[in-house]
């Protein structure tokens, strides 16, 4: 059954789709994890093979597993930008209450790296809490001003949060509020977008 399992592995990080099927013919567990704890559809998604994860989906596979580093498919394509991932991820009914390493969801790193289409498509297409808030104490919101640059993408997120019904005014753990922390950082549009939805 390991040999199977490593040769089922092997075969998704190649691509070889007739290896794939045939391995899990032969009784091959997808939801098998390698050495680092990555699923075979979470290796598809970290070498950017598209077809082979949505062949993994269709024929089963858990794209809720979280890997030794806490990612998942969601959780990994919302942080790495792979907007196609992340919608294949949520057309399979991923878990979007599941955490990364930082007790985030996957709107959060999406939020402060500046993937605004991810963002969207988390805040339109799934079930997705929008004002969760991290173990740093972070919401959505606060990442995209605090580790933000103050720019396009991270206004257009910060536009996007506020018009999806973010809780504006949900300060940190040391009570500080996303209209202090952009007013902290000059960030003008931000600080007056904030402020035309109510924020303090």
């Amino acid at each position: 059954m390991k040999k199977l399992n490593q040769s089922l592995l092997a075969a998704v990080q190649q691509g070889d789709q007739d290896a794939i099927l045939r391995l899990l013919a032969e009784g091959a567990d997808i939801n098998a994890t390698d050495e680092t704890g990555r699923t075979s559809a979470l290796i598809a998604v970290h070498t950017d093979q598209l077809p082979i994860f949505q062949l993994l989906i269709e024929q089963g596979a858990n794209i809720n597993i979280r890997d030794q580093r806490l990612d998942n498919p969601l959780l990994y394509a919302s942080a790495a930008g792979k907007l196609d991932f992340v919608q294949a991820a949520i057309a399979a009914g991923a878990d979007t209450t599941i955490t990364n390493r930082f007790g985030g969801t996957a709107l959060i790193p999406a939020a402060d790296r500046g993937h605004v289409a991810i963002v969207e498509e988390l805040l339109t297409h799934s079930d997705v809490n929008i004002d969760h808030v991290n173990r740093l104490g972070w919401t959505a919101l606060l990442e995209a001003v605090i580790l933000g640059d103050g720019g396009e993408r991270h206004q257009q997120i910060v536009r996007l949060l506020i018009e999806h019904g973010a809780d504006v005014n949900l300060a940190d753990h040391d009570g500080v509020t996303p209209l202090q922390h952009a007013k902290n950082r000059g960030f003008r549009e931000m600080v007056e977008a904030l402020t035309q939805a109510g924020a303090k």
